[in-house]
């Protein structure tokens, strides 16, 4: 079994310098896409971030680990146990567009009560900027090699990915912007296979004191609780069904498969996952995040239409206590890495074990 990601080596230190891997292509606005191909074993894992131009942890936390994996020597685990694909920003153009205020931070305590980044509520209300779902990155991958109406962006990221299949896992890591905690969605066909790693994983987000986002969207775009804090990974037949029911039948003949549906469709049985961690937390009420969080795009919409409104009328003061009085604070980005990379290092856990129970199976059939 080879080693798991070092999560506290991974966080530590200033965020990393801008990608320098291989350039698999360039973006609508000609900007480079880097992916990193890392090691040489047998377990090949997909990693991407930053497929929604308003989620800037995921990149750096995929930054990190380029940065941690490039300093291994060749026969450490983590590289002679698997095959990295990495590409820790497939969205570049969005990413410039929101620099307005990802640059913009505050000093806060993490967990531990060390000192550590949150993002600026003001800048991000005045700044931030997001695709419409007719445009999104995350659905937008090749329906298949010759769709070449596909964004640039998705085709080269896709033949990447489709040079290392089939994978064991793939994971895109994502974010949200106000939640009581973190959310896990994962892959339907796996749930009978995760109950330990979601034990597990609850376990640690309390432990760090955070509670978990814990809604029931009932099948909504493809999400349908599993449990407390976990639901099905979102799908795109139930994104277009959702704009059908909506009586837009434009925006949802747009939706191509997603990046979980892309690397299953590339073959074997892979656990596909998303991380969705808040940029700002919007604690529960009465105890139970269930009745504080209304989750859904309308929901977001309308809350954000109340930030720009609150963020251009206050000043930078006024419109602290205005937050304040909403209970919203900045959620530390050491805290959302730690807990992006514990979501990984639990799902490489799990696909071990599932590889090993299936040798085993094999060995006693014989």
């Amino acid at each position: 079994m080879a080693d798991r990601l070092p999560v506290e080596d991974l966080v530590a230190g200033d965020p990393p310098h801008p990608d320098h891997g291989s350039i698999l292509g360039r973006s609508r606005e000609d900007r480079p896409l880097f992916g990193w191909l890392l090691g040489r074993g047998r377990s090949r894992i997909s990693l991407i971030a930053g497929c929604h131009a308003d989620e800037p942890v995921g990149p750096e936390t995929l930054r990190r680990l380029v940065d941690l994996l490039n300093g291994l020597p060749a026969d450490d685990p983590l590289l002679a146990g698997y095959t990295w694909f990495v590409v820790p920003d497939v969205n570049p153009d969005g990413a410039e567009r929101n620099a307005t205020w990802t640059g913009r931070t505050v000093p806060i305590a993490d967990h531990q009560g060390v000192h550590d980044r949150g993002f600026d509520l003001q800048a991000y209300a005045v700044g931030v900027e997001r695709e419409l779902p007719r445009d999104d990155v995350e659905f937008g991958f090749p329906r298949s090699p010759e769709d070449e109406d596909a964004r640039p962006e998705n085709r080269c990221v896709g033949s990447f990915l489709a040079a290392g299949a089939p994978f064991a896992l793939h994971g895109t890591l994502h974010g949200m912007s106000f939640a009581p905690g973190p959310w896990f969605l994962i892959e339907p066909s796996w749930i009978d296979r995760t109950p330990e790693m979601r034990n597990r994983l609850r376990q640690q987000v309390h432990a760090m004191g955070y509670a978990l986002l814990d809604v029931d969207r009932e099948g909504d775009k493809g999400f349908s609780r599993i449990d407390e804090g976990f639901s099905t990974r979102p799908d795109s037949r139930a994104m277009a069904a959702h704009f059908l029911a909506r009586d837009d039948p434009g925006t949802a003949a747009l939706f191509r498969p997603s990046s979980m549906e892309y690397v299953r469709g590339l073959g074997g049985d892979p656990l596909t996952f998303v991380s969705e961690m808040p940029l700002f937390l919007q604690p529960a009420t009465g105890g139970d995040p269930r009745t504080a969080f209304e989750a859904g795009t309308e929901a977001r919409l309308k809350l954000h239409a109340w930030l720009a409104a609150a963020a251009r009328r206050s000043d930078p003061a006024g419109f602290r206590r205005e937050a304040a009085a909403r209970g919203i604070a900045a959620m530390p980005i050491r805290d959302q890495m730690r807990l992006q990379v514990a979501l990984i290092n639990a799902c490489l856990e799990t696909v071990e074990w599932a590889e090993r129970l299936c040798a085993d199976d094999r060995r006693d059939e014989r």
